[in-house]
């Protein structure tokens, strides 16, 4: 069922649990999100940023994602991940999106707020939730470059401030988190968090999980993120497993048995999160 991601991350906030957020490009991982989502009962955002956008076309691949979420059993929410403007938050909305990221954490503060804000009166204005970000990953995500060295982690006072002037309805923490695959072992700032979390009531976003060791996704959910991103791990067992099948396979050109296999093996990540952020039986 079409939901907004507002009342699946209040309940996560309630209860003590993490939405998983889910990036899709296609109809394949498509599939594979809402296969593992039935499966564990679980509900979900199903993500679309502004480069599968531009990939797949802003009039079909909302169009997939929606009839997806309409036919599965569970909740099911169409995310807009790191919005890069207004215009595309606005395609987004006419698109039928139930959850929009406005991601203007490159702007200076004030800037910042004022695009949130515009984006805020908008999507408010029919119901739609937005997300919106302090402090800034590293990392690379569609449009969103940040080295290792320019990244800085969100201040837990800035958070309270900017939640309160950008009156959006979650807010997306940099901790110690980064997009893509991490260089050694990452280690999230809990400190930071719980900090954060005594600051600001609404509920938080973990972007950049993929590749974050499963002890720390569970502390991070236990001290209060209520969403958390993946997309890097999705990929690569898509990749990874069709780089497989036609090396076994070099005469195979069906793809509908090519990608038979790859939904089986993004659909075993989706599951294997779901039960790491503890959403398993919520829906």
């Amino acid at each position: 069922m079409l939901v907004t991601s507002k009342e699946l991350l209040l309940d996560a906030q309630k209860n003590g649990y993490a939405v998983g957020a889910f990036n899709t490009n296609n109809l394949e991982i498509t599939q594979a999100i809402v296969r593992a989502a039935e499966a564990k009962r679980a509900p979900v955002l199903i993500q679309i940023s502004a480069g599968a956008l531009k990939y797949a076309g802003v009039d079909f691949l909302p169009m997939l994602v929606s009839k997806a979420a309409q036919i599965a059993t569970v909740p099911v929410a169409i995310h807009l991940d790191h919005g890069p403007d207004f215009k595309t938050v606005i395609s987004c909305l006419r698109a039928g999106f139930t959850s929009i990221m406005r991601d203007a954490s490159k702007l200076p503060y004030g800037e910042n707020v004022a695009e949130v804000r515009k984006v805020v009166e908008v999507c408010h204005a029919v119901g739609v939730p937005v997300e919106a970000e302090i402090g800034r990953i590293g990392g690379a995500e569609e449009h969103v470059v940040v080295s290792d060295r320019e990244a800085a982690m969100s201040d837990p006072d800035e958070c309270a401030r900017f939640a309160e002037d950008g009156g959006f309805d979650f807010l997306a923490v940099a901790i110690g988190n980064a997009h893509g695959f991490y260089k050694g072992e990452p280690k999230l700032d809990f400190d930071r968090l719980t900090a954060i979390r005594e600051r600001v009531s609404i509920p938080l976003v973990l972007h950049g999980a993929s590749g974050i060791p499963d002890a720390q996704i569970t502390r991070a959910v236990e001290s209060g993120i209520c969403k958390i991103n993946i997309d890097t791990e999705i990929r690569n067992a898509f990749i990874r497993t069709m780089q497989d099948y036609t090396q076994k396979n070099p005469d195979q050109i069906d793809p509908r048995k090519v990608f038979g296999p790859c939904i089986d093996a993004m659909q075993a990540v989706v599951e294997r999160k779901i039960e790491i952020f503890r959403s398993a039986g919520r829906a």
